[in-house]
């Protein structure tokens, strides 16, 4: 007995850009005249869905001349124009190295904070 085929329209295929980002903004910290003290710094978060994935070897000897841990590349279908500190990706915070504007797309290598 043959093993049934998979109906061609239900086959998953799994999105490439489905990785939640978030775009991090800084805000100025306000000072407290009672305690002297700045406000701890707060920032607005921007979602959106990119395709995250490791940063190849090759690439990386290329940008940084070593091959740094927890390095990741991010693309986006559409340009981000707006100002950001940081990339949150999960619980874990990174810095661009790297920002490319393709015709469509936006690229990022990033490097995690420690």
């Amino acid at each position: 007995m043959e093993a049934e085929q998979p109906h061609r329209g239900s086959v998953e295929i799994p999105m490439r850009y489905d990785t939640p980002i978030f775009f991090q903004h800084e805000l100025k910290p306000k000072y407290d005249a009672k305690t002297g003290d700045y406000t701890r710094l707060e920032c607005d978060e921007i979602m959106r869905y990119a395709m995250v994935m490791d940063t190849t070897t090759e690439r990386l000897q290329f940008y940084y001349g070593t091959i740094p841990q927890n390095s990741k590349t991010i693309i986006l279908l559409n340009h981000y124009n707006r100002s950001f500190n940081h990339i949150r990706i999960g619980d874990k915070i990174y810095d661009v190295d790297v920002e490319r504007k393709l015709r469509h797309k936006h690229t990022f290598i990033v490097h995690e904070v420690t």
